[in-house]
């Protein structure tokens, strides 16, 4: 099945969630939390103003984004979940620096 967003929608793919804690104790699926970052799998075209003009969102598809703990609506497409949210519940944009990206290649 193919999707296309409409308005400020965005559709999102949730980040995984962490298997265990940081002390190595394996969190079952019912104590976990749902990240509250994903990936943008697709976006609508925008909204009108009212005279007429197409105003674009700021965000793009392959962003990875901030969004509010009960923002979105889950749906499954595909037998995969994603959420679907207007832009303004998305708090903001993650972008990576030269710096976040050596530390995460030194740790591997």
């Amino acid at each position: 099945m193919k999707f296309r967003s409409l308005h400020d929608r965005v559709v999102i793919r949730r980040a995984e969630g962490d298997v265990k804690s940081k002390g190595g104790i394996i969190i079952p699926d019912t104590a976990k939390e749902k990240p509250q970052q994903g990936e943008v799998v697709a976006v609508g075209p925008g909204l009108r103003e009212k005279s007429g003009n197409l105003v674009p969102l700021d965000v793009e598809v392959g962003d990875l984004i901030l969004f509010g703990k009960w923002s979105g609506t889950e749906v499954t497409i595909d037998g995969e979940t994603l959420l679907i949210m207007k832009e303004t519940d998305i708090m903001g944009i993650v972008e990576k620096t030269e710096a976040a990206e050596f530390v995460t290649a030194s740790q591997d």
